[in-house]
């Protein structure tokens, strides 16, 4: 089962920075696609960032642009997410998953199991 674990949130001040890391539960995720997803409260969940099989293939949400970076650790078999500038609106529980595809963000779906997510919370 392609299951992953997510780590690493907390309780940031507005304009702070936190690094989520997505591991797997044993299995390999360089061969695959992967996504972060953030879901707020009373919201649907939805992509925020992808990383292909090639680091250089990502993509990001409009409104994390310039501020989020994705990346692989293939050495340590982790993606990760660093959050820079983080809003109050970017508060959430955040989840990483295998998708199909690397693409456009607001298309994406879940190709893997949902995990626990680790919660982001910011304080204005």
């Amino acid at each position: 089962q392609l299951q992953l674990v997510e780590s690493g949130g907390g309780l940031v001040q507005a304009g702070g920075s936190l690094k989520l890391s997505c591991a797997s539960s044993g299995f390999q995720m360089g061969i695959f696609h992967i996504a972060w997803f953030r879901q707020a409260p009373g919201k649907e969940r939805e992509a925020v960032s992808c990383v292909g099989i090639s680091e250089n293939s990502t993509d990001y949400a409009d409104s994390v642009k310039g501020r989020f970076t994705i990346a692989r650790d293939k050495a340590n078999n982790l993606v990760y997410l660093q959050m820079n500038s983080l809003r109050p609106e970017g508060a959430g529980h955040y989840y990483c998953v295998v998708i199909r595809l690397c693409g456009e963000v607001s298309r994406l779906r879940n190709f893997g199991p949902w995990g626990q997510g680790t919660q982001v919370t910011v304080s204005s």
